[in-house]
């Protein structure tokens, strides 16, 4: 038999990611039209940019994603993948000093049977971990247990990756 793990909170979000084409409005191409702050940008590089997720697993819960609309990783440009992957080592950095996390996941979840939230625009999650993180209130309660709210996480991040 298989365990089938629910997380409800999820249906709330994706409730409000629009079901259509990855031709609709793309959350990750808005995103830099808005203040740092606002949006909850950590980091701008010169072709993609670090942004906490408004659905956090756990906290500090990034992604990265270029500025430009690419749905695979095999369609950034060699800049783009650079720039990515610069901006996760400095992430991952600023985490550590930051959060404190014992590891940490990093993902991508491409194409819509690939459980893409936002189609069409890559995006890797930085997932911090903590030993014994997953508690019961995920599966019981339909919650996160986040120690503080999502814009005192952003503003220690960005001291962290302007130092």
């Amino acid at each position: 038999m298989m365990d089938v793990l629910w997380a409800g909170w999820r249906s709330t979000y994706m409730g409000e990611v629009q079901a259509g084409t990855d031709t609709d409005a793309c959350l990750f191409c808005e995103l830099p039209s808005a203040s740092d702050e606002d949006a909850y940008i950590l980091e701008r590089g010169e072709t993609a940019f670090s942004v906490l997720n408004l659905y956090p697993y756990t906290s500090g819960h990034l992604m990265i994603t270029p500025f430009r609309h690419a749905g695979m990783p095999g369609e950034l440009t060699s800049d783009e993948q650079s720039d990515v992957w610069r901006l996760l080592s400095r992430s991952q950095a600023a985490l550590a000093d930051v959060l404190g996390p014992h590891g940490y996941n990093l993902g991508a979840n491409l194409g819509r049977a690939g459980g893409a939230g936002v189609l069409g625009h890559f995006h890797l999650h930085v997932v911090p971990r903590w030993s014994g993180d997953a508690n019961f209130m995920t599966a019981t309660a339909n919650a996160r247990i986040l120690p503080e709210p999502l814009i005192e996480t952003w503003q220690k991040l960005r001291v962290a990756l302007d130092a």
